[in-house]
């Protein structure tokens, strides 16, 4: 998604929303963090126009580095390990008293060995009384060149795979045959919960691959939603999303 963050990881935040998604209804994820002009976390909640928020981008963890949460334009933190589960009680909270429902992998290079094991890792924290959702957000060309094994384990709740910036999976001059054959295969082959379609909220959000909302709504919905896998739409970002109103 963001370029210069190839390995990242963001939390998840779910909310119930005043919109009352029934238990079948396919509900809207955002990501929040790299805009100083997209609002704040608290008023991105509190909109009512989402269903999952999550915060992008934690680029700096692992082999005994503390970990950072980079902010763009918003603000840049230091963690303390044990700080940012979703609840805790530690007196140092840098995200304050919200809550934070798990952890999404947003990885876009580096490598793909291991991301199995951290998934298992975090997964294990749900024997503790609360249930740490996992997702990810894999590019559409199938499998995914980073998580693909992973996301093979059956551990994650939520994929937002990015029907974006890859030509050959992408909806391309209102031709969806490419993105139909990529979600029939993503639906078919890995065992998450629920897929979700990820797009670009504006034409600038992304290289390529922005839907027009009237295309979205008479021509790609119908031909994806009949799935039982079908999550929802998942939009970059907050920012863009506050340009278009794409929501």
């Amino acid at each position: 998604m963001a370029p210069n963050l190839a390995i990242s990881l963001a939390f998840l935040i779910s909310l119930s929303l005043a919109l009352q998604f029934g238990a079948d209804a396919a509900g809207i994820a955002i990501y929040w963090g790299q805009n100083g002009n997209e609002g704040t976390l608290e008023e991105t909640c509190a909109a009512g126009n989402y269903e999952f928020v999550n915060l992008a981008f934690l680029p700096t963890f692992g082999n005994g580095q503390t970990p950072m949460i980079n902010l763009a334009g918003h603000c840049k933190l230091l963690l303390t390990y044990g700080t940012i589960s979703w609840g805790g009680s530690s007196t140092s909270r840098p995200l304050g008293d919200t809550v934070l429902d798990g952890i999404d992998f947003d990885i876009e290079g580096g490598t793909n060995l291991h991301w199995d094991d951290l998934a298992r890792y975090l997964s294990a924290y749900s024997k503790q009384g609360k249930k740490v959702y996992l997702t990810a957000a894999p590019q559409c060309p199938f499998p995914d060149a980073w998580v693909g094994d992973a996301l093979k384990a059956g551990l994650f709740d939520n994929v937002w795979v990015q029907f974006y910036n890859n030509p050959p999976c992408q909806c391309s001059s209102g031709d969806l045959s490419n993105l139909e054959n990529a979600w029939k295969q993503w639906i078919s082959d890995i065992p998450a919960t629920k897929i979700f379609l990820g797009l670009p909220a504006a034409p600038a959000a992304a290289g390529s691959g922005f839907i027009p909302v009237a295309d979205l709504t008479s021509k790609v919905l119908p031909a994806i939603k009949g799935s039982p896998k079908y999550g929802g739409v998942m939009l970059w970002s907050k920012y863009y999303d506050d340009q278009t109103n794409y929501i």
